[in-house]
């Protein structure tokens, strides 16, 4: 499970096995025991939440949205 970055208690990654054929971009973050992934196109938005609330949920999407580039660029660099 490759971590891209953490933030604010929050350790944003996604697993090294993505499906077949491959999922497109996306993340998980998690905090404590709770977990949500989110799609990075073609906007982000939350895909699965476990624990967080509303608050957390939009301070994530900001969080991705910031990021979404350094994301989508460790995504391809380690798929390739």
């Amino acid at each position: 499970m490759p971590t891209v970055f953490r933030s604010g208690g929050f350790r944003v990654f996604f697993f090294a096995n993505e499906g077949r054929p491959r999922e497109p971009p996306h993340v998980h973050v998690e905090q404590g025991d709770q977990e949500a992934e989110l799609w990075l196109r073609p906007d982000v938005s939350v895909a699965y939440n476990d624990g967080f609330n509303a608050r957390d949920l939009n301070r994530l999407v900001r969080m991705i949205e910031a990021n979404r580039e350094r994301i989508e660029r460790y995504w391809n660099e380690f798929f390739s």
